[in-house]
């Protein structure tokens, strides 16, 4: 059975591996070294298990979504990250990794963030741990992720906004890793999505992979079968989608659909389609599809979600859509308000902008009856109201 894991050498077929700076050489050698005995250990395990029950509030619900089951044609179950103290996947990840970055006698953490989930998440857990926390996020996230913005700096966070580039999540990883050069010795970078030099994909991808788990778990009780016939999550880095079928990818009775942000369409100039726009490059340290023009200069990507508008992808999902194994939907910013606004109205609940893009895909693959579909529902729409709230009009009252 071919395998879509991550091989020693970071690598997931042609992607991955690590492109760092020489200062930084020795704190990713340190790291490579390390993740794997520490995530493996026993005490971690406890500890990480132990929180992810009684702080995060784990597992979270995989909930049969009747009337949008009814309206699609099959079963659909949503895997209500959304739940999660937070409000997202990405507190996972970060409770994994600041228990690593106390392991290695870091105290000092950076992150970088776009929609801020991933900022808040990681100063949660500095404010549990009480460690140092400074975050990084594009101007333009800034303005429009304000709740974010401000529980980050009331769970005592440093915010940074960044006005490089088009001040948006790249831009903000850009500032984060020139940080991360002049504090190698001290400092730990909590990288938010599987992106970055090995062992950053492998290790998000891990410390996610408690979804999957939980899914195969809940679907034995529920359906007396562990695996669906359909997975489907939002990928801008990688991050959920990668907790959600880390444990299906040599699974092959199972398809996986990623929804990536579509913005005005692919052809527009206005987009944040990497895998569909992407060529293979390197950014942010390791190698993987990446939008840029004819001379390798980055191409700034846009969507209306400030979590997926990334140049890249994880070098994972990059393998996984070159191999086949992985079908990739670009999902337009009107696609994903609509799906943000049906599934408010059909079950009463309000998705982030990045999950109502998995929300978005399910129009566009036709479904058996008989088919069991997990949706990872990865974050909720808090953060998110202003711009529901100004799209409100065009999206409701229509069939």
């Amino acid at each position: 059975m071919k395998c879509y894991h991550v091989n020693e050498q970071g690598y997931y077929g042609e992607f991955g591996g690590a492109f760092v700076p020489e200062i930084l050489h020795k704190a990713v050698a340190e790291l490579q070294q390390q993740y794997l005995r520490i995530i493996e250990s026993e005490p971690f395990q406890q500890t990480f298990r132990q929180l992810l029950r009684d702080y995060v509030g784990r597992p979270s619900p995989l909930y049969l979504a009747n009337r949008l089951s009814e309206k699609y044609g099959c079963k659909i179950y949503l895997k209500r990250e959304d739940l999660n103290h937070t409000g997202a996947h990405k507190i996972n990840n970060t409770i994994g990794q600041i228990l690593i970055a106390r392991e290695m006698g870091k105290q000092r953490i950076i992150a970088e963030t776009g929609a801020g989930q991933h900022g808040v998440a990681t100063a949660t857990v500095c404010a549990l741990m009480n460690m140092e926390c400074v975050v990084y996020m594009g101007k333009t996230d800034v303005e429009r992720q304000q709740p974010n913005v401000r529980k980050m700096q009331m769970l005592g966070a440093t915010v940074v906004p960044v006005t490089s580039g088009n001040m948006t999540l790249k831009d903000a990883t850009n500032e984060a890793i020139r940080d991360w050069c002049s504090h190698p010795a001290d400092t730990y970078y909590i990288i938010g999505s599987t992106v970055g030099p090995h062992p950053y994909p492998d290790m998000v991808a891990r410390l996610q992979s408690v979804i999957s788990e939980e899914i195969r778990q809940q679907l034995q009780e529920k359906e007396q079968r562990d695996y669906p016939d359909y997975l489907l999550a939002c990928v801008g880095g990688g991050s959920n989608a990668a907790g959600t079928i880390y444990h299906y990818l040599d699974d092959e009775r199972v398809k996986i659909v990623l929804a990536e942000a579509g913005g005005k369409g692919i052809d527009s100039g206005e987009s944040a389609a990497t895998i569909q726009l992407g060529k293979s490059g390197i950014l942010h340290g390791s190698r993987s599809l990446v939008m840029q023009n004819e001379d390798g200069q980055i191409e700034e990507p846009y969507s209306i979600s400030a979590g997926l508008d990334y140049p890249g992808i994880g070098p994972m999902h990059a393998h996984l859509a070159r191999t086949g194994r992985a079908t990739v939907l670009a999902v337009t910013d009107d696609e994903a308000l609509r799906a943000a606004f049906e599934l408010t109205s059909m079950e009463g609940i309000i998705p982030a902008l990045e999950s109502a893009h998995a929300l978005g895909a399910l129009a566009k693959v036709r479904f058996d009856p008989g088919d069991v579909v997990v949706l990872n529902l990865s974050g909720r729409g808090d953060k998110d109201m202003e711009t529901y709230l100004r799209e409100i009009e065009r999206f409701t009252n229509k069939d």
